[in-house]
């Protein structure tokens, strides 16, 4: 039986732990803690012992729940596996910290000791996260898939050009962000960055928006208006939706791109323009030109260098990247502690179609962030589209997994006998690719902690550049 003695005598066992550890009561009251979770909560021995747990931990969904039921809300049922919950604690310094944490029931207690509160410090995980995301971009695009990367290459490449640039994809790729790095990676960064959403314009009006117009030129133009092709003078115009432009206006754009020249309307006098012309559309403009929905000498002059931003379907090894960038954002906007997602909601995220790509998984996000109250994001949470597919994703282990499903092989037995260098890396790999480069997955298929896949990771050069970790860090010593 588990008696209060033990403490006092493992109590130098628990100290050299990296995890927190509390002991509670089953009436929630903290009976000891060791060293470690002391400082993760910034606070002594003396003044905790005796206090409630939610208490230390208030305003987290596990501190509500707990006051509800009565009882330690982490403690698992019965064959359940553990339940974890990530918070944000301010310390007395006033830094926050990223801390995970879980329960564990102690078994045939006599001696008042009900569940053991284990802490992990995972803020050394969120800045790493941060950093591989940074280098993963361009601009406001995320991704290290290689169809991402392809990407970043051309447009940098385009962006030394001061050549017209077509862009395509899928509404909600973020063809807006494409145009957006490649003004801001050009010689014209410095100038003007126009955009035009040629959809939103009524027909009538998209040539006095484009060129502009003199006083009087027809009903309502009370004043002279310079059009967006003399405000982008210098820099850079976007055509967003190019395709919904009307033919005459297409003439006329065509015109303005080979003379280097803007009319206003009710004018006579052309107008210089210095402009890098960029337009961007999700329609099959080649098939319009087939259909003679669209000039086709128009047509090739904005497509001098194409560009193609994949769908979200094509790389879904970068939605857990994209995801810790949408919560960073949503975060900021909401004024909440760091969001995450439980491994089951990133399970369902990644498992779903996203026909209307990052923008939706935005919405998606967002629509999480509102009906929770945590930090930590629940599938249920998720917007009906998305939770109604939860019950179809399996789990990512599971007593009859399949090698597909699960790698074989975990590193937690390399403690006992090491195995060689090259058996260790593609245990690794593997685990990685079976994750689609979700770290924190991976590192549970492996039995080990993110951390330890961090360090493990820095020693191989080549998978290290592969997944974003910098072997010469050495905070992950």
């Amino acid at each position: 039986m588990f008696q209060m003695s033990n403490l006092t005598m493992y109590s130098g066992f628990l100290d050299a732990l990296e995890e927190g550890v509390l002991f509670l009561d089953s009436g929630r009251r903290i009976l000891a803690i060791n060293l470690a979770a002391t400082r993760m909560v910034q606070q002594n021995e003396a003044a905790l012992v005796g206090r409630l747990c939610p208490a230390l931990f208030a305003g987290s969904v596990c501190a509500r729940s707990c006051e509800v039921r009565g009882v330690c809300s982490l403690t698992p049922a019965q064959g359940e596996d553990r339940k974890v919950q990530d918070i944000q604690l301010k310390g007395a310094d006033g830094k926050e910290r990223s801390l995970r944490m879980w329960a564990m029931l102690i078994p045939e207690n006599s001696a008042g000791v009900y569940c053991a509160i284990i802490l992990r410090d995972c803020s050394r995980e969120v800045e790493l996260e941060a950093e591989v995301r940074e280098q993963w971009q361009l601009g406001g695009l995320t991704g290290r898939s290689p169809v991402m990367q392809d990407l970043y290459q051309k447009t940098l490449r385009a962006a030394a050009s001061d050549a017209s640039v077509l862009i395509t994809g899928e509404s909600g790729v973020g063809k807006e962000l494409a145009a957006r790095a490649l003004h801001d990676n050009s010689p014209r960064a410095a100038g003007p960055y126009v955009a035009v959403h040629c959809a939103a314009l009524p027909e009538n009006l998209q040539e006095a928006e484009l060129f502009g117009h003199s006083r009087g030129a027809f009903s309502g133009a009370a004043a002279a208006r310079m059009g967006r092709f003399e405000a982008a003078n210098g820099g850079t115009l976007l055509l967003d939706e190019i395709g919904e432009i009307s033919p005459s206006t297409q003439v006329k754009l065509l015109r303005v791109l080979q003379e280097r020249e803007v009319v206003r309307i009710g004018e006579n006098e052309p107008r210089k323009v210095d402009v890098r012309i960029i337009a961007a559309t999700h329609r099959d403009l080649a098939t319009m030109v087939r259909q003679g929905l669209f000039r086709e000498d128009l047509y090739y002059r904005l497509r001098v260098l194409p560009l193609h931003v994949p769908s979200l379907r094509e790389r879904p090894e970068d939605i857990p990247l994209l995801v810790g960038k949408l919560l960073s954002n949503l975060a900021k906007r909401y004024e909440r502690s760091q969001l995450r997602v439980a491994p089951e909601t990133m399970r369902v995220l990644e498992a779903y179609d996203w026909p209307g790509n990052a923008r939706q998984l935005f919405n998606a996000l967002e629509y999480a962030v509102v009906q929770s109250d945590g930090p930590m994001l629940l599938p249920e949470q998720l917007p009906p589209e998305l939770a109604a597919t939860a019950t179809q994703v399996p789990p990512a282990a599971t007593a009859g997994a399949t090698p597909d499903a699960l790698p074989a092989r975990r590193l937690t037995r390399y403690y006992a006998a090491p195995a060689s260098a090259e058996e260790e890396k593609n245990t690794i790999r593997e685990a990685l690719q079976h994750a689609r480069g979700n770290k924190a997955e991976a590192a549970r298929r492996l039995g080990i902690s993110r951390t330890t896949l961090w360090k493990r990771l820095a020693r191989f050069q080549d998978l290290a550049a592969q997944y974003g970790v910098k072997t010469g860090n050495q905070d992950m010593e």
